[in-house]
């Protein structure tokens, strides 16, 4: 590199560089705004002096037993304020928040703590069921701290040793925390299911949570002190970033434990919601709420969504209960949402189809991602912007994961030819927007969810009454897609739907089940390989 005057007796000093981290936001919200209230939670009411000081007792309990830099800190919870918090205070002691779905089954609860090495839990009571279990057989069991939610009144037992106010307790809240010692340091480990075998870590560093959570502000408008309605899971992708986002915007978190459509329209009615984030069935249960359930608007309500584009109705039916929907694509391994559809004023005068036709595309990257197109997967070639030409979506950029924990194979594939690999495939318009055609990978997007294709087909393999399973992706109105099994029976063999379906419940998650099952012969090639391609147009006309 040449050796210009500007190299010269310029150096970088702590006066004119600091590693890029998310919790600065939270310490210039609480100096700023101190008294604005952060937190609503059912009659709690906190304010930004207050979630700071509780994030730095959190850090400070935490760090008194031994936790720092690089250890591993999981959270089974709701969206609550405690989970807000754990945004903040466990990344203030170094360690590395690992924010679990509460949907998982035991067995894979058991293998991220495991596979995280988490040395603590902090676990909500009505998650003790899947807690207890998968906590069963550990050699090194985290130390269990529990969340007693004053909202929730159902069952569940106390597992740990102390509560979590306990906890907070030992803490000071005038703690002195560090900054991260390099913005490449690790702040969020996330799981998520991929298509074959046990889930894979997906690691954040600070440098990444920082600028996907200043996307946000830009790609949503968010503008001052907006209110934010909890329906997207803060377990899923760190909540998009946005439990670090609105304390750049000093805005309000308004938690939500349930999502149903009453609550949502109630708080939305009581605390001005100005946003909010959510899957597919969070629209479908909006637009067809009773009108029992529903409170009018105080205002529009800015709506971010991803997954499958909404339909043209759906569109429509938000609109007129009064939400303004962008539709946003993204990964786990892109902090979440990395890709916006940039809607254009004058796309507002197209006829329906062609104004469908523009929605349905997932669009153009955010301001932080520095490069989005679809390439030959093999090659790396840019495709042809002709909006035919298939490739494979690949990004590349800042608000890319470090990699995944523990598996460099993994890693290395990713990240193969300096872009990190979707899996997606889809193609590129002549103005540059982008618009995914299938997932390679087979992975089934049901209500925001990942479900692996082939977890699924394992469970049914392993059935005495199957010789042959394959899953795909079948459109569903509520939830986006479901998983519908296509199945090859051993000769005499006659088991239902009903009793494959059963088969699953014991070995999958709720959500995973397929919610139909065809019987007959698969499609194959020569080779013996299941024509997937076929059986999608069947689930699709079925």
């Amino acid at each position: 590199m040449r050796d210009t005057i500007y190299d010269r007796d310029l150096d970088r000093v702590p006066a004119n560089h600091q590693p890029l981290t998310p919790l600065l936001y939270l310490d210039r919200a609480a100096r700023v705004f101190p008294d604005h209230v952060a937190v609503i939670h059912g009659g709690l009411r906190r304010s930004y002096g207050e979630l700071y000081a509780r994030a730095r007792r959190l850090a400070a309990a935490l760090t008194a037993r031994g936790i720092g830099r690089g250890d591993t800190v999981a959270a089974l919870l709701a969206n609550t304020p405690e989970m807000v918090e754990c945004h903040y205070g466990v990344p203030m002691t170094g360690a590395v928040l690992n924010t679990l779905n509460t949907r998982l089954d035991a067995a894979t609860i058991r293998f991220c703590l495991e596979h995280g090495e988490a040395k603590v839990l902090i676990t909500d009571r009505e998650f003790a069921r899947i807690a207890g279990p998968a906590l069963e057989g550990m050699a090194r069991k985290p130390v269990i701290i529990d969340v007693d939610d004053p909202e929730y009144d159902g069952p569940g037992e106390r597992l740990g040793e102390t509560d979590y106010e306990t906890l907070l307790g030992e803490g000071d809240p005038e703690h002195d925390w560090a900054l991260p010692g390099d913005e490449w340091d690790a702040i969020t480990l996330n799981y998520t299911s991929g298509t074959t075998g046990d889930p894979k870590g997906v690691v954040y560093h600070h440098r990444g949570a920082a600028l996907l959570a200043l996307g946000n502000v830009v790609t949503g408008a968010l503008g001052q002190h907006p209110v934010y309605l909890w329906t997207l899971p803060m377990f899923h992708c760190n909540g998009w970033c946005f439990p670090w986002t609105l304390s750049i915007v000093a805005g309000t978190h308004v938690c939500l434990r349930q999502v149903r459509a009453d609550a949502m329209y109630r708080l939305m009615a009581e605390h001005g919601v100005t946003h909010l984030c959510g899957a597919p069935i969070v629209m479908q249960l909006l637009i067809n709420a009773p009108d029992a359930e529903r409170r009018p608007l105080p205002r529009r309500v800015a709506f971010f969504t991803a997954a499958a584009p909404p339909p043209e109705a759906v569109l429509a039916g938000m609109s007129e209960a009064g939400f303004d929907v962008t539709h946003l694509y993204g990964l786990t391994e892109c902090y979440g949402p990395a890709v916006v559809n940039a809607w254009h004023a004058d796309w507002d005068a197209l006829a329906a189809d062609a104004r469908a036709a523009k929605k349905a595309r997932q669009g153009v990257r955010y301001p932080v991602l520095e490069a989005l197109d679809v390439r030959d997967p093999e090659t790396l070639e840019p495709v042809p912007a002709d909006g035919q030409t298939l490739g494979e979506v690949m990004m590349r950029g800042n608000v890319v994961m470090r990699g995944y924990l523990k598996n460099p194979a993994a890693t290395e594939a990713a990240f193969r030819g300096g872009w990190f690999h979707t899996g997606d495939l889809g193609v590129k318009h002549p103005d540059g927007y982008v618009q995914l055609k299938d997932r390679s990978k087979d992975i089934i997007i049901s209500g925001g969810e990942n479900i692996s294709s082939i977890e699924v087909e394992d469970v049914l393999f392993k059935h005495p009454a199957v010789a042959a399973a394959a899953v795909v992706a079948k459109p569903d109105a509520k939830w986006g897609e479901t998983p519908c099994a296509f199945v090859e029976l051993k000769p005499g063999a006659q088991p239902s739907a009903d009793e494959l379906i059963q088969w699953c419940r014991g070995r999958l998650a709720a959500y995973k089940l397929p919610r139909h099952v065809v019987f007959g012969e698969l499609p194959k090639t020569s080779t013996g390989k299941v024509q997937k391609y076929v059986l999608r147009e069947r689930a699709r006309e079925g």
